[in-house]
């Protein structure tokens, strides 16, 4: 077995590829949605735990439960759930006169996808927020409740600014989270279809160098996928770190 050496033909092919660009768009599209729908939710939550005060303790180890399951197996739930057959959600959308069917509607598929994503991720930042919001000041906040009455406006000019480090830092761990870990869950659920419209760049790599056996093809892609999130952390830091006050 011999090989030649091609310099950046890999990179050429790659990036003029119509189903990498695709993936491409899909990643970004993915990750930002499972970002921010999860820290958004999560936030939510662990504001409304944080004033729950009979049951506390179950309450909050319920929101956590979700830690503690693996991606594929989080994938293997949503796939049960939306089981054309008996999948409970998938009848209950269908019944709703959606015409759901994320086996051959792309965007039905996404939905399924990001769905599971964040929820898998949603006890995480939980966590974090919660912590965060325990480690505010008891003076802080019975300040603003007597300077405002207003219990919106006192979270987003004083609780929110305050949690601004961990929401930083989830953003930060969400999108990476996005990028890499919710392979097992695109694996288990959809496999990348229908025709590609879920596969993320991490999931192509593994489909085109191992399946595929386009090692060179599947380098490159690698490189590229690395030099991306490189740049958008990068830009993470060296931007949107600036606002963020300690």
């Amino acid at each position: 077995m011999s090989s030649q050496f091609v310099w950046f033909r890999n990179f050429e092919d790659v990036l003029s590829s119509p189903s990498w660009l695709k993936s491409a768009g899909f990643t970004v599209v993915f990750s930002s949605l499972v970002a921010v729908l999860s820290i958004a939710i999560s936030l939510f939550l662990a504001v409304r735990a944080d004033e729950v005060i009979r049951g506390a303790k179950v309450y909050k180890t319920l929101l956590m439960w979700g830690y503690a399951v693996a991606p594929p197996v989080a994938g293997l739930l949503g796939i049960m759930l939306f089981n054309p057959l008996m999948g409970d959600l998938y009848i209950l959308f269908n019944k709703m006169g959606l015409d759901f069917n994320h086996i051959q509607n792309g965007n039905d598929a996404t939905f399924v996808v990001v769905l599971i994503a964040v929820w898998k991720q949603v006890s995480v930042n939980f966590i974090f927020f919660l912590s965060g919001l325990q480690g505010i000041p008891k003076s802080v906040t019975e300040a603003a409740t007597l300077d405002c009455k207003s219990a919106g406006r006192r979270f987003w000019t004083i609780t929110f600014p305050l949690l601004a480090p961990t929401t930083f830092f989830l953003m930060v761990i969400n999108l990476t989270y996005a990028f890499f870990e919710t392979f097992g869950i695109i694996d288990v659920s959809t496999k990348g279809a229908p025709g590609g419209s879920t596969a993320t760049l991490v999931y192509k790599v593994y489909v085109d160098g191992f399946l595929g056996a386009d090692m060179g093809g599947s380098s490159a892609q690698s490189v590229l996928l690395m030099i991306m999130v490189s740049v958008l952390t990068v830009f993470q830091f060296r931007f949107i770190e600036r606002k963020i006050h300690y």
